[in-house]
């Protein structure tokens, strides 16, 4: 099976969804936000790994304290995984930090000055 064939792509959804279903609704963990999200699942086509790559909005503490409480639960996961999911293997997960929606956030931010400045700059001038 290729990388990126049908067949894996609908694995990767399909585990995806029910990760989140079981972070969201099934793990009692104090330290696991409540704004955690799975922003991308990637299953390696022998089903024997998987990449779930996991937003957390909040400061670094509670981004690091997630991490902890998926990798804690990480046996729980599986089994839940293997019991909604039915794959001939069910992958060993590895939880990674996904940072693209803050960096985005923090670049509109950005931007947003940027263009502020420069109609600030441009009135000052008409005005002079």
């Amino acid at each position: 099976m290729r990388k990126n064939s049908l067949k894996n792509i609908r694995i990767n959804e399909e585990v995806m969804r029910e990760l989140s279903n079981i972070i969201r609704g099934e793990i009692k963990d104090p330290r696991i936000s409540s704004m955690t999200s799975v922003v991308a699942v990637e299953v390696a086509p022998d089903l024997k790994t998987a990449k779930a790559y996991i937003s957390v909005l909040g400061d670094e503490k509670a981004q690091q304290d997630t991490l902890k409480g998926l990798k804690s639960a990480e046996g729980f996961i599986r089994t839940r995984l293997a019991k909604s999911v039915n794959l001939r293997n069910t992958p060993e997960i590895r939880f990674i930090l996904d940072q693209s929606i803050e960096y985005g956030i923090r670049m509109s931010k950005k931007i947003d000055e940027v263009i502020q400045k420069t109609e600030a700059d441009r009135e000052s001038g008409e005005n002079a």
